[in-house]
């Protein structure tokens, strides 16, 4: 039983509400991701304009504790600004979402060491974005296990206050020209594989564009990044993998593609007021069909909105690695719902759907990019599945345990 000021904890005591100040970041960054989204889908990366717009939204300190200079929004509160910058444009949304899951994370769960967390927060304070960096193209995601080619070497060339030289590549760098710093993932002499903070304006630093035609989330920007020798003075050392860096970042991708499959609805929705067949004589939202059809989206995505929500809300009442298979199978639902959101939307539209005078045809697109991350479809449900089972009660662990 959790307890705080000597009473029961309960899942609903969660407020399912941003504060003044953290919604006030959340409008600016929706606000930007609307004006600049298209410029990036256009050039297919971040503009300088798109960068400046994001840090300059004061988005970057919404998971930063509030000792530490930050708004302080726990993991629910996140998911609630995910679904909002999602809705307003993934690409830009997820650059967004990379920096709050790292940030949120590493300070909830004490990931990294106290130094670098204090930078963390003066760079998030600044306005400077950062992501985590790992995949590599060899390797792909470091979620199947395996080690990191990128190597990390004591530095012996006098670099000032001492640390290492990071050499190597590392692809699915979202948001990678708008970025200040990066924690890249690599491996030392020894073959400890710890994370290395590096400045990506700084030198041994080549973002090289591969992130150019791809099928989804064209404005982020997630080109490769070559680093040949760079500077990195701060790092994480090996540690145990940590329940908070799964729900972080777990709730990040969920929010955000989430926020695509409302945006599917928003746009269906507002198509089917507008269009007018000659033959019919009145909006299509007349027709039974598009109706049953926008019924289905809406019943898809609230239902996945209230099951991201339930188990963000258990995270927060109890943090751990009990709570974690809920938010995974989560994700699974959120990104699915996105996907069956924007194919349905594209379905009743019908062909000016696939023409750039809807959002249709880039919110089908961007909605598969969620499926890609992990964790995939049948290790999140499995893994809820084994904590359904290990449950003495029909409800996950996490609801259990809060309940009288």
């Amino acid at each position: 039983m959790t307890r705080r000021a000597g009473r029961t904890l309960r899942v609903m005591d969660v407020p399912l509400v941003l504060s003044e100040s953290q919604a006030a970041v959340v409008a600016r960054a929706a606000q930007a991701i609307r004006a600049h989204g298209p410029a990036c889908e256009a050039a297919q990366d971040v503009t300088p304009a798109a960068a400046r717009a994001l840090s300059e939204s004061g988005y970057t300190r919404l998971t930063v504790p509030a000792a530490q200079g930050g708004l302080g929004a726990n993991l629910t509160q996140f998911a609630l600004a995910q679904l909002t910058l999602g809705r307003a444009g993934a690409g830009l949304a997820l650059v967004l979402a990379m920096h709050g899951h790292v940030t949120g994370a590493a300070f909830q769960g004490r990931t990294l060491p106290g130094e670098l967390l204090a930078v963390l927060a003066e760079a998030s304070g600044r306005g400077e974005l950062l992501n985590a960096l790992a995949s590599e193209p060899e390797l792909g995601s470091p979620s199947r296990g395996g080690l990191p080619r990128t190597r990390a070497e004591p530095d012996g060339t006098g670099f000032e206050g001492g640390g290492w030289r990071v050499t190597g590549r590392k692809t699915w760098s979202t948001g990678s020209r708008a970025l200040t710093w990066a924690l890249v993932t690599a491996a030392a002499p020894d073959g400890q594989v710890g994370r290395y903070l590096v400045d990506l304006r700084g030198p041994g630093v080549q973002i090289e564009p591969t992130w150019v035609d791809a099928l989804a989330l064209r404005g982020s920007g997630s080109h490769d990044v070559v680093f040949t020798g760079a500077p990195a003075r701060l790092h994480a050392p090996p540690a145990a993998a940590h329940p908070a860096s799964s729900a972080w970042f777990w709730t990040a991708v969920a929010g955000t593609y989430l926020g695509v499959g409302f945006a599917a609805l928003d746009a269906l929705r507002a198509y089917a007021h507008e269009r007018v067949p000659t033959a019919l004589g009145a909006p299509i939202a007349t027709v039974p069909r598009v109706q049953e059809q926008v019924g289905r989206i809406g019943a898809e995505v609230l239902a996945a909105r209230a099951l991201l929500l339930s188990a963000t809300q258990g995270w927060d009442a109890g943090p751990g690695a009990a709570s974690a298979p809920l938010i995974g199978a989560a994700k699974v639902v959120a990104t699915n719902a996105a996907v069956t959101a924007s194919d349905l939307a594209v379905r009743a539209a019908g062909g000016a759907a696939l023409t750039a005078s809807l959002p249709l045809e880039r919110l089908l697109r961007d909605a598969r990019a969620g499926l890609t991350h992990p964790p995939g479809d049948e290790a999140a449900l499995t893994a809820f599945g084994a904590a359904l089972l290990d449950s003495p009660s029909a409800e996950p662990a996490p609801d259990a345990a809060l309940r009288d």
